[in-house]
């Protein structure tokens, strides 16, 4: 297997400790996880499978330098790869919302990447299930399922590390020979 890239963005640190926990998890498999804004497209590209985490700030929108995040973010590096193809690739996600605070937008951000990366020709890995979850509405649900793993370390943080070991089983074999 080849390394797989960790990519994350984040404002508080949540997303990144995550990123650091799948990576252990995952072994020399993994990639160091780096930061999207600090990430440079080349190195972004160099791998075949990706691991990409996203915190959820502000109303449908990304995270970025427009939801507050001084330095910049996910909102900021996506126009950086636009123009290029992805197919081939094969992308999992993984979002962080707080499904009591703002359950009518539950993890809302992980659609963006999900639509941007389908746009640009990748596979996308890793669907979740919806169960176990207390939300209004997300539109980070797609055909019944999340797009990506969820994880709520405000009000779920005991159910996190069983979550990523379960997701992990199953996107891991897909990415294997990538």
């Amino acid at each position: 297997m080849h390394k797989i890239g960790i990519y994350f963005g984040t404002d508080t640190g949540t997303t990144r400790l995550i990123a650091k926990k799948l990576a252990k998890k995952i072994g020399d498999a993994a990639a160091r996880p780096l930061n999207v804004n600090r990430t440079v497209v080349e190195d972004f590209l160099s791998h075949d499978a990706l691991i990409l985490g996203t915190p959820t700030y502000g109303i449908n929108q990304l995270p970025g330098k427009s939801t507050n995040i001084a330095a910049g973010s996910w909102e900021e590096f996506l126009p950086e790869l636009d123009i290029i193809d992805f197919t081939g690739k094969k992308v999992a996600l993984y979002g962080l919302g707080d499904q009591e605070k703002y359950s009518d937008r539950f993890v809302d951000s992980m659609i963006h990447l999900h639509n941007f990366f389908t746009e640009q020709g990748a596979t996308m890995i890793g669907q979740w299930d919806t169960d176990g979850y207390r939300f209004t509405t997300s539109k980070a649900v797609v055909n019944g399922k999340f797009v990506g793993l969820v994880l709520d370390q405000q009000n779920q943080a005991l159910l996190s590390d069983e979550r990523m070991d379960r997701w992990l089983e199953t996107i891991l074999p897909q990415m294997e020979g990538v």
